[in-house]
């Protein structure tokens, strides 16, 4: 045989001189639960390793993240019910804990890129991520609520946008209304193809922010469909976006690839909830070891296409990249 491609599987040093996929901690964003008070550092039952953090127990974990080579972080809020209502309010208020601790972590290190969740249900007293009347979700009348949240948040500091709540437009309206703003300089980065998925179970225990009545299949989208989010891909980058996101990544490796082959953008990938969920609850039964498991899962992701990749395995990973 003259052609034996073992010959370059032979040793560590040839396998790792022809891989064809790196990861690293540069392509992480860290989701982060925020909570407002002080002393809190509560883990999330169904995600374990991942807790809701008040700000002072946040700051030293962040400093230790940092230590480790994680520099971008996707921040959400545990609001508590009292404060949602069904305009989302408190999402531009000025008295929102979640607004202040931005401006806090930015102060502290300026050098960190901080993301932001722009849709109603943390704040909503209907948990939906848009404004519903009679049982249904009003598209336009949405987007000037989603309008001041993204400029609150660009107001407290933050360098990404993250429009997670699929409604039609929203990229752009957000991108004319910062820009109208002069916030030029803040990025969006679309949910773009963000599917009506069975793994967001433990982010919305993280934020007890599930919907308080039907579900979300008339704006997130249809899991069978793929060309689908070609449609959303190209109205979001003509709208505005930055970047483009898949979510959920594991059970979505060709969206991601697709997007990556049809858009000249970066492609980002948001490793869910409950996607990491299996994976702490299989290596717990200790059917899978978990530090190989992790590897290969997002090294699948980037293979598929993805520039980063959001994901609550980004403090573990980054250590075991140390190792």
């Amino acid at each position: 045989m003259n052609i034996r491609p073992r010959r370059n599987r032979k040793s560590v040093a040839i396998r790792h001189m022809v891989e064809e996929t790196k990861i690293g901690a540069e392509h992480l964003i860290y989701p982060i639960f925020l909570k407002d008070g002080k002393n809190v550092k509560e883990e999330i039952s169904s995600l374990p390793n991942n807790f809701r953090w008040s700000l002072d127990k946040l700051l030293p974990e962040i400093e230790a993240c940092m230590k480790l080579g994680i520099y971008t972080y996707d921040m959400f809020p545990a609001v508590d019910e009292a404060l949602k209502d069904k305009t989302a309010s408190y999402s531009y208020a000025d008295e929102n804990f979640y607004l202040h601790a931005i401006r806090t972590l930015k102060e502290t290190f300026p050098e960190i890129v901080l993301m932001s969740d722009v849709a109603m249900d943390p704040y909503s007293s209907d948990g939906h991520d848009g404004l519903v009347e009679n049982g249904k979700i009003l598209n336009d009348e949405t987007l000037p609520i989603l309008n001041k949240m993204a400029l609150a948040q660009a107001q407290a500091g933050i360098d990404i946008i993250g429009p997670s709540d699929m409604m039609d437009g929203r990229v752009g309206s957000i991108r004319e209304y910062l820009d109208l703003h002069d916030y030029t300089e803040v990025s969006i980065m679309s949910y773009t193809a963000k599917y009506a998925s069975a793994f967001y179970g433990p982010f919305r225990d993280a934020l007890n922010s599930a919907p308080k009545h039907g579900d979300k299949k008339t704006y997130q989208m249809n899991p069978a469909n793929k060309r689908e989010a070609l449609l959303e891909a190209e109205l979001d980058f003509m709208e505005g976006a930055d970047m483009l996101m898949v979510k959920p990544a594991l059970c979505y490796l060709d969206i991601i690839h697709m997007l990556k082959d049809n858009f000249n953008i970066p492609i980002t990938a948001y490793n869910v909830s409950g996607e990491c969920a299996m994976v702490y609850a299989a290596a717990e039964k200790g059917w899978l070891n978990y530090d190989l498991a992790i590897s290969e899962m997002l090294l699948s992701m980037r293979r598929a296409g993805a520039d980063a990749i959001l994901t609550y395995f980004a403090k573990d990973f980054a250590t075991l990249l140390k190792k």
